[in-house]
Parts: C-alpha cells; sequence; structure tokens
C-alpha cells in the first residue's frame, strides 16, 4: 500500500502561494512589467527590493509600492559593480530569497543594419548582465541552501520575429541558461526557472504595435484568446514560480501568452 501525503492538510492553500517573509530583488522593477511583478510579489507578501540607473522613477515606485519596497540605484550593464551591489542589498535588508532577472532592453531593426556596438549593446544588458547578478545571489543561495531565481525570457525566444535579431538571440541564451544552470543549482535547493511572456499591454508594447499594424494584427491572429496579457498576468505567475507551490519545479520556461506561442 503506498501512503500519499495530501499537502492540503499541512498547508492551507493561501500560505502555499505566500511569499511572506520572503525578500525578492527585481531588476528594472521601477517601470513596466518589473513594477507590477514587484506589486504582485508585495500583495503576496515578500518585501521587494527594486534597481535601476533612473533613481526618481525608482523613487516614484517604491513611493507607489509602499513599505514593503525599498530601492538601489545600479546599472546592470557596469558588471564590475554587482557583486557590491549584492553585498550591499543583504548588508542593508538581509538575504535575497528571490531574484527576478527583469531589467533588458531591445531594439527594432532589419539584421543587415545591426551594427556590432548595437548587438553588443543587447547582449551585455540582457545576457552578460543576468548571468552576472545571478552568479552573485546563486553564490549566497547555494551556501544557504535556499533560493528561486526567475528569468525572464521572450516569445522572441520560442519562434522567430523579424527585426529583433540581438533580442532575439539574447533571449535564446537567457533560456538556454536556465536549463544549464537548473543541473548545477537545484540539488543545492536553488530553484531556476523562466516566465516568457507573451504581447503585454503595456503603454510601450501599445505604442510599437499601434505603429506597425501589420505586426500588430499578426500577434493578434495567433493568439487564441484574441486579446493582449495583462502586466500583472506576467506578476502573478513570477509569484506562482518563487512560491512554495512551485517547490518541484526547476528548470522550465512558462509561456504567459494567451496561447500565442502554439497559435496558428
Amino acid at each position: 500500500m503506498i501512503s500519499v501525503t495530501n499537502s492540503a492538510n499541512e498547508e492551507s492553500s493561501s500560505s502555499v502561494f505566500s511569499l511572506e517573509g520572503q525578500l525578492a530583488l527585481i531588476t528594472g522593477g521601477g517601470s513596466g512589467i518589473g513594477f507590477y511583478i514587484a506589486q504582485c510579489m508585495i500583495q503576496a507578501g515578500a518585501k521587494v527590493v527594486i534597481t535601476g540607473r533612473r533613481e526618481e522613477v525608482l523613487k516614484e515606485a517604491v513611493k507607489s509600492l509602499g513599505a514593503k519596497a525599498s530601492y538601489f540605484v545600479n546599472d546592470v550593464t557596469k558588471l564590475e559593480t554587482i557583486p557590491q551591489l549584492i553585498a550591499d542589498i543583504e548588508d542593508a535588508l538581509g538575504p535575497i530569497d528571490i531574484l527576478v532577472n527583469n531589467a533588458g532592453i531591445n531594439m527594432k531593426k532589419h539584421a543587415i543594419e545591426v551594427t556590432d556596438e548595437d548587438f553588443d549593446r543587447i547582449i551585455q544588458t540582457n545576457l552578460h548582465a543576468v548571468f552576472s547578478i545571478t552568479r552573485e545571489c546563486g553564490k549566497r543561495m547555494i551556501a544557504r541552501k535556499q533560493g528561486s531565481i526567475i528569468m525572464i525570457t521572450s516569445m522572441a525566444a520560442l519562434y522567430g520575429i523579424d527585426r529583433v535579431v540581438a533580442y532575439t538571440a539574447s533571449k535564446s541564451a537567457v533560456g538556454g541558461m536556465v536549463k544549464a544552470l537548473t543541473t548545477e543549482f537545484s540539488p543545492y535547493n536553488v530553484r531556476i526557472n523562466a516566465v516568457a511572456p507573451g504581447f503585454i499591454e503595456t503603454p510601450m508594447m501599445l505604442t510599437a504595435m499601434n505603429g506597425d499594424p501589420s505586426r500588430r494584427d499578426k500577434a493578434m491572429d495567433r493568439t487564441p484568446m484574441g486579446t493582449w496579457g495583462k502586466p500583472d498576468d506576467v506578476g502573478w505567475a513570477v509569484v506562482f514560480l518563487a512560491s512554495p507551490a512551485a517547490k518541484f519545479i526547476t528548470g522550465v520556461s512558462l509561456p504567459v501568452d494567451g496561447g500565442n506561442s502554439i497559435g496558428f
């Protein structure tokens, strides 16, 4: 006879999704999807620390997010500053339990017009910085035998999109990094996952889509749910992957896309 443990008897359904007592670091958390990830994590009980280059943006974000939020000014592309950043955050606020690698940039340009400098700039932000901050947080999480690291990838890592070759290369590499790091970090109870947002309704996305109606129509036509996603759709997916409810999930890239990645 196999004995089955019903985890629902051990924890309430609300507590298993709770981030109470956790500290989450969200890069690029002052605006866009990163801000909504921070908002959702706070609603789930976490304290959050957001980073970015623009202090005024961070100040306004923290003011809106409330008492559970704080910020550190940092440019993730300056790789030499990252070890000290992580040390400063942990000295000030305690151990980082959750890392969300959200900071990233895009560029829409025909591939033959992309310069080496253009390509390097995207890769530096979206790939090199992600690895560097993951390594520095990962060292500490491994030593504590606890942690959750969540990457933000893209539909561009799942299928071909024209005029975003550097962005696609960076996000595809991040998807590969998830798999490689999972094999090294997971034995120490440090989980590595990714969320791949579809077409999410932010002012930047709407401006871009409305400026390119054929691209907008193509994106909508292949989204079975027939609507754009909302920023908190991504935020709640990140909360789930960071929570005890996902304690046996590692190495996945979760599309949050209304079916876009499998739509015809």
